[in-house]
């Protein structure tokens, strides 16, 4: 086992398997689903088949793939990181998702949008959480994917 990208301690979730996983040892699912549910005696998100899974593709840099229950070949690190899918940018329902629908929502925003981007995501976001919630999901966001640019 090689261990962690030195970079997903920062990129991804603090459940993600990415964060104590290496390359190949979980899966990547394209988006956050039922079938995948946090298990906090793990530690992260457990496939059906009982395997660790990263949810959003495009914090971790790996496309989506069956890495450690298929054996999926890993991509070259040379790949582009994924982009959002068009799901990853719908408001999630459950507060544990609504990081990663913040990341996806500020890289697809340009440079010169991001500030439009973030009050607009702040806005939809406090349709469906409560303010405090939102502003600190956003701090946790922001304080990454502003360094990133």
């Amino acid at each position: 086992m090689v261990g962690p990208r030195p970079q997903w301690s920062e990129d991804t979730c603090a459940v993600c398997p990415a964060q104590l996983l290496g390359p190949g040892d979980f899966d990547v699912v394209a988006r956050p689903g039922r079938e995948f549910g946090y298990r906090p005696e793990v530690g992260w998100r457990i496939g059906p088949d009982g395997t660790a899974v990263c949810v959003h593709p495009y914090r971790v840099g790996l496309p989506p793939g069956r890495y450690a229950s298929a054996g999926a070949p890993l991509p070259s690190p040379a790949e582009a990181v994924p982009l959002p899918s068009e799901e990853a940018l719908r408001l999630p329902e459950a507060l544990d998702d609504l990081e990663g629908w913040l990341v996806a929502t500020l890289r697809m925003a340009g440079d010169d949008e991001i500030f439009s981007a973030v009050a607009r995501a702040e806005r939809t976001a406090a349709t469906r959480f409560a303010p405090g919630a939102v502003v600190t999901a956003l701090r946790r966001v922001l304080s990454r994917e502003l360094a990133r640019r």
